[in-house]
C-alpha cells in the first residue's frame, strides 16, 4: 500500500509579477499558516460573473493547490469556470491591479473583473 499523496496541479498560473505581489502582501498582513489565497468566481457584475481573489482559510469543498510555494484555494466547482485561467498583477502609471487572462470566458466587461461563460 502506497502512502504517496497525490497533489492535484493547479488549474491556473500565477505571473512572477502576481507572485511577487501576493507574496508581499501575504507579509504585510502577517497571515498564518491556515490562510492561503482564494480564487474563485460569483455570480454578479456587469458581465454575469466576477473573479474572487482574496485571502481565507480553507472551506467544505475546497481544492488546495500550491503554486511556487503559495497555497491557494478554490472550489471544485469553479474550475470549470477558472481552468487555464492566468493572473497577473499591473503596476504600471495607467493601471495598477491583479488582471485575469480567462481562455473560458466568452465576454469580458470593461472592468476586467467581470465575465460571461
Amino acid at each position: 500500500m502506497s502512502t504517496e499523496i497525490a497533489i492535484a496541479e493547479a488549474p491556473v498560473t500565477l505571473t512572477d509579477g502576481a507572485k511577487r505581489e501576493i507574496r508581499k502582501l501575504i507579509q504585510q498582513q502577517e497571515l498564518g499558516e491556515d490562510y492561503g489565497l482564494r480564487l474563485g468566481v460569483e455570480g454578479g457584475g456587469c458581465a454575469g460573473m466576477n473573479y474572487i481573489l482574496g485571502f481565507d482559510q480553507q472551506k467544505d469543498g475546497d481544492q488546495e493547490f500550491f503554486i511556487d510555494g503559495i497555497k491557494v484555494f478554490m472550489h471544485k466547482a469553479h474550475g470549470l469556470y477558472l481552468a487555464g485561467m492566468q493572473v497577473d498583477f499591473q503596476d504600471g502609471l495607467n493601471a495598477r491591479g491583479f488582471t485575469f487572462s480567462n481562455p473560458n470566458a466568452s465576454s469580458t466587461c470593461g472592468c476586467g473583473t467581470s465575465f460571461s461563460a
